[in-house]
């Protein structure tokens, strides 16, 4: 071949394989496009418009009051957070959702949900798929749990010292009324307590049963 000839391979070679890498990168780019576009909707839709379908866990447990010394408890459309250890009407199933800390509360025995409506007021409604029915929880320093509306933001779940439910408007994170901590229901075993660990020493080589520590909380 001629010094010419093998240029215009050369080149038509060069040509090619630029193409080529050309047409492997858009196409790498459009996949990519593609995938966090899917991406963004499923976001957008499970934190948005939450369903029974993004519920990833439900629990069973009871809220206590820091202010009042009781518990959550929902009579139904009333909600206070006057009720015994143990109340039937004091334990709540507590959906959580797939993505953050946003749940939903339920009463066990009424079967309404804990809402906050435009107004700030506490209510209880037998359908919780709305916005007003999801709150964020928040982990304070003090092992304590608030829980924010997922709707109005900043106004909080909280109770004054006599159990009523107080005006989301006029709460804030650092007040008392809308501190709660969880607690398994009366006579009720947490899981966790359930497990026994077990030593093993150098003299027996025996396993020999840990007894739960009864001040343990």
């Amino acid at each position: 071949l001629s010094i010419e000839s093998s240029r215009r391979l050369h080149y038509r070679f060069c040509t090619c394989s630029l193409i080529s890498h050309c047409l492997s990168f858009f196409l790498c780019f459009f996949t990519f496009y593609l995938l966090s576009a899917d991406f963004r909707f499923y976001i957008e839709n499970h934190t948005r418009n939450p369903d029974d379908l993004s519920r990833k866990q439900v629990r069973i447990y009871q809220l206590y009051s820091r202010t009042t010394g009781k518990h959550v408890q929902i009579l139904g459309k009333k909600i206070n957070a006057n009720g015994d250890d143990g109340g039937k009407y004091a334990l709540l199933v507590v959906e959580t959702e797939t993505f953050g800390s946003h749940i939903r509360i339920k009463g066990k025995e009424s079967e309404h949900y804990i809402c906050m409506n435009e107004k700030g007021k506490i209510v209880g409604r037998p359908d919780g798929r709305k916005q007003e029915c999801v709150f964020v929880e928040e982990f304070l320093e003090n092992n304590y749990t608030a829980l924010v509306s997922a709707k109005y933001k900043g106004w909080y779940l909280g109770f004054n010292r006599k159990g009523r439910p107080k005006k989301g408007s006029r709460t804030t994170q650092r007040q008392q009324e809308v501190h709660f901590m969880k607690r398994q229901p009366k006579g009720r075993v947490d899981p966790l307590e359930e497990f026994r660990f077990t030593t093993v020493t150098k003299r027996t080589r025996r396993a020999r049963r840990l007894k739960p520590n009864p001040k343990r909380n």
